[in-house]
Order: structure tokens, then sequence, then C-alpha cells
């Protein structure tokens, strides 16, 4: 495997870049070669080797986006060891949690990460983690910063290690099937799941996609913004760019440092072709105007790509017209950490082909999606909605979840036997492409009608003043269950009682009257993981009053939103008198 994502690239053409690592600290990006790359994978290999890290071994990498975290996976790889990514926003818990799962025997991670300028302490995480891992028995730490950390008897200094490495290693011989890394995901039971990737069929699979859905071609900087602690990371930060001898850019900051024109800044100076990021970074960055992004020369942008979750019309309006200028090809890509690699996306097509905003619309090669009824049938024709399944295997999808084939079977293939179940609802046009509406789970039921909160949410963010929302069902005494609206407004937002009146108006225009959230809440900000994705469950316990029993926070951005939330909650309670 990383015969192919290096060796093959080093014997042609060693000098191109593999890797353009923007740091966190504005415009000091570092490029590195193939040959470089390689170099540093098969030193870093031979330290775990050193260290009796063999084939079959499960190493854990808590690291931030850099060429070493890239090395590291490779360098796994290289050996026959499975890699999994834990991202380095995670608690000591979670990562706890994620080592004893897996069964790891090392953990490579930094001193320090750094991001948005803040000091990220990851050596102080491992080893709050590794307390409880009986199974740990290294711990590798490079040096992201100058600063000093506490070093135990487990732990070696990893660049002091590598710099007396050979530079030559030779890559374990694979079968296909065999694992290549794991990666966990929350599941609708709170344990999470580690989904494992065989070594061919993922390779294929998220090669192929990075090639056709984005239209790379030779030479080209390819730009994913999202961390190699998430699928996106792996299948198109490292795996998918670098199998095809791409440039490939690792974005360690945030999209707001030092200010929201961060992005963009980014694309005019390492002269980016393609860039994927997430709604929720767009729809952040679309409260702040477009003189930040005008500001920049976007000249060298040919597509543009949205992943992660659902593009609202305004967010892809947005992202289309003024980042795009209305000129680069936008793709809103659906996949899953389960399905390795992009399924459903508007690319590859006939060339023209028309696109539909915000919308994914046409499945990947050998990709064979079926809506299924509540009865398990499959339903035929357009204009149609139900349970997005597919039909037929396809290189990249999952092989199993880690030590628990059973509820990998449950999760994906009770439900409708014979077909994937992806837990996601579709919509299927009258031309016959596919509009994601959200997960099934996050389904509510009005009255007798099922409705996805994701639905009324889309309506919402349509309103000029409201860039973000969330909705979630509560127990309601009369209809079964009722939406409540969470929303921030844009800072100038004046009349917020009129805005309410005029969501109102828009979710019983756009969906149907009994949509219409019986209350609507406005606050500062929505609860959210690291990678943007809204923490609903929260939510959730706010509305039904279990905030004693909030569960694990930690995976917060910011913690502290939840007490903002709940004062915003309990303030509107007293007003309305719930």
């Amino acid at each position: 495997l990383t015969v192919n994502c290096l060796d093959q690239h080093v014997e042609k053409s060693p000098n191109t870049v593999a890797l353009i690592w923007e740091r966190d600290e504005p415009g000091t990006a570092v490029h590195v070669t193939y040959r470089e790359l390689l170099d540093l994978t098969c030193r870093l290999a031979n330290t775990l080797k050193k260290y009796g890290i063999q084939k079959g071994d499960k190493v854990a990498i808590y690291m931030s986006v850099s060429p070493l975290s890239v090395a590291a996976m490779l360098a796994c790889a290289r050996i026959g060891a499975v890699h999994t990514v834990v991202f380095a926003g995670f608690s000591a818990e979670s990562l706890a949690g994620r080592i004893m799962d897996s069964g790891c025997r090392a953990v490579i991670t930094y001193n320090q990460g750094v991001r948005g300028g803040r000091i990220i302490e990851l050596k102080k995480t491992v080893d709050e983690a590794v307390k409880n891992c009986p199974s740990i028995k290294h711990v590798f730490v490079a040096q992201r910063t100058d600063n000093k950390v506490q070093m135990g008897d487990r732990d070696i200094p990893l660049e002091e290690e590598m710099s007396k490495a050979a530079s030559v290693c030779t890559p374990e011989s694979m079968d296909s099937e065999d694992m290549l890394f794991m990666l966990y995901t929350s599941g609708s039971t709170g344990k999470p799941k580690g989904i494992v990737h065989s070594q061919a069929g993922y390779l294929l699979y998220a090669a192929l996609t990075h090639k056709y859905v984005f239209d790379y071609q030779q030479g080209d900087v390819f730009g994913c913004v999202a961390d190699i602690g998430w699928i996106t990371g792996h299948s198109y930060v490292v795996y998918g760019p670098l199998c095809n001898g791409a440039t490939s850019v690792l974005f360690e900051s945030t999209p707001m440092y030092p200010d929201p024109g961060r992005y963009w800044e980014v694309v005019q100076r390492l002269k980016i072709n393609q860039f994927y990021g997430a709604p929720t970074a767009i729809r952040l960055l679309l409260n702040y105007g477009e003189e930040w992004v005008k500001k920049y020369d976007r000249s060298s942008l040919k597509t543009l790509g949205s992943v992660g979750e659902p593009i609202n019309n305004e967010a892809w309006q947005w992202f289309y017209q003024v980042v795009g200028e209305g000129r680069c090809t936008l793709v809103d890509t659906w996949w899953q950490t389960e399905t390795g690699g992009i399924c459903i996306a508007p690319r590859p097509s006939e060339e023209k082909a028309e696109i539909v905003p915000a919308m994914a619309m046409r499945p990947f090669f050998g990709i064979v999606p079926v809506l299924m009824d509540e009865n398990g049938k499959v339903i035929e024709g357009s204009d149609v909605s139900g349970a997005l399944c597919i039909a037929q295997p396809w290189p990249g999808m999952a092989r199993t979840i880690y030590g628990d084939h059973q509820r990998f079977v449950d999760v994906y293939f009770k439900a409708y036997p014979g077909y994937y179940f992806t837990g996601d609802g579709a919509y299927r046009t009258k031309k016959g492409y596919y509009q994601i509406t959200g997960r099934m789970d996050d389904v509510i039921n009005i009255s007798g009608h099922r409705l996805g909160t994701a639905e009324i949410e889309d309506a919402m963010a349509d309103h000029p003043e409201v860039p973000e929302t969330a909705v979630i069902g509560y127990p309601h005494k009369i209809k079964g269950e009722g939406a409540f609206a969470f929303i921030v407004l844009k800072e100038q937002t004046a009349h917020i009682d009129h805005v309410k009146e005029e969501l109102k108006t828009i979710v019983a225009s756009k969906i149907a009257k009994y949509a219409v959230p019986d209350h609507i809440l406005v606050v500062k900000r929505l609860p959210k993981t690291r990678s943007g994705k809204i923490m609903r469950r929260l939510l959730r316990k706010v509305v039904t009053e279990q905030s004693s029993n909030m569960g694990d926070v930690t995976t917060l951005d910011d913690p502290s939103v939840v007490k903002e939330i709940l004062d915003a909650y309990q303030k509107y309670k007293e007003k309305s008198s719930l």
C-alpha cells in the first residue's frame, strides 16, 4: 500500500511535492517532497520495529495535522501495523476508551499541539489516558513546540530515534483484505464503533473517488481542510491524493485564525485548485460578509467540495457565487466513515451535466442506491422518499466493527436484509437525482407525520438573518412530539420576534404547517464537536430538563457553551411560561 502512495512516485518524480503543511502560524507553509516523505516514513517505521511493533499490532496516533502524523499513518501501513487515529481534540477518557477497545500497543503523539494560536496539551492528555491502558508499552513523543514536557519510562523521543534509524524499510507484504486501519465513529448508542477498513479495496476507492469526483489533474494542488482524525482526512488528505501522486495540503489551523479570511488567504498563497471543506465552516464564514473572501485572489480554484453534512441552500449559494465566483464546479459529497469514500456526488457525470444546488445527486461508479419503505420494500419510481440503502458491495466499504462483528451485522444489514442501510433518509427527485434528507434517527413524529429535523433546519437556514439552526424533537402533550428550534442570529439582527415569525412562515410554506417549531430559542452559538457536528443530544437534554445528566461533553469545541444554552433556556422558559 505505501508502495502505491510513496515508492512508485519516488521512482518517477522524487521531487514532486507530496504535502504542503499549512501550519497554524499564518504564512509558514512547509513543503515535503515524495522522496522526503518516504524517508520520514521509513525512519518512523524502523523506529516502531525497533520497539517491537509488528505486523497486526494496533497503534494509536494522537497528533495534530502535520507531515509527521501522515508519516506515522504510512509507517504503520508499511510494517503491517494497524493505525487508529484519534482526533487530537478528544479527551483522555475518549482516547483511553479507543486504546482499550482496540488493544493498542503504542501511542504516537506530540509534546503539544497548536491550533488557532492556542497550545493544546497532547502529551498530558496521553499520559492521563494511558494510566488506565495496560496494553500500551511505548509512547512516542514528537516535538511540535519548543516547550518541555514530562517524559517517563515508557516515553520515547521520536525525532531523536528517527535520526538514528535507517532510511530504508522494506514494506511488509499484505493480503488485499488485511486490516489497514480502524477509525472510531459514534453510533446511535453511546459506545463508539471501531470501523475497520481493508488494504486494497479502501485504497482503490479513495484514489478513484479523489480523481473523478474532484477532476484532479496531475500538478493540481488539492486542498482538503479536514483533520486526519476524521475519515475525510484519511481518504482525501492522505490516502487518495498520495496514491494519485498529488500535492495535498495539510491545514493545521482554523477558518477563523487569525481572521475570517484565513482559508482564502491560503488558497491565494498556495494556489489551491480544489478546495474541500465542511458546510459548518461556510455557514460560520458567511456571517462575516464577502469582503474577507474578495480580499484574496481565488482564480486558482477549479472545484469546490462540501462534506460532512447536507449543505443548506444559502451556504451552497454563498460558496458557489462568492468563493467560487460562479465559475467553479461545486460538489456536495455524500458518504460516511463506513463507506470509505464518496458514494453520491454531482461529479463524475457527462460533461457540463447540470448540478442542482445543495444536492448530492449522482451515485459513483458501482454504487447502487435504493430507497426502502417502512415494510422493507424497495420504493420504485421518482419523486419519492425513503431509507437510503446500497444494494451491492463496493471496494471501500467497511469490513467489520472491530471486536464486534455482530454489532456490524445488526447496525448495517439487519434493518433491510440484503442491503447496506446507511442510517440516512433520502429523496429521489423527478429526474432521478438523490437528495439526502438527514439521519433517520433524527426523525420526529408530529401528529403522526414523520419529519426529519434536518428538513426544518434547512428551511429555516434559508432566512438571511439565520446562519445556523438545530432542531430537535421534544415530548408534546397533544402532538406526540413537537419541534424545538435553537437558532443563531447574525450579529446585527434587531427585530428578534419579527424574525421568529418569519421563520415560522418559511417552515410552513417550505414543508407544512405541522412542521413549524413550537419554540424558537435564540442562542449565541450551538454546541459543536471540534469537527463542527452539532451535538443535538445535549439540546434534547436541555429541553427535556435532564441537564444534571449531560453525559460526556469533552468532545465539545468549548464545553462552556452548555451553561450558556441552559441559561438562555431558563430565561425563555420564565418569559413564555413553558
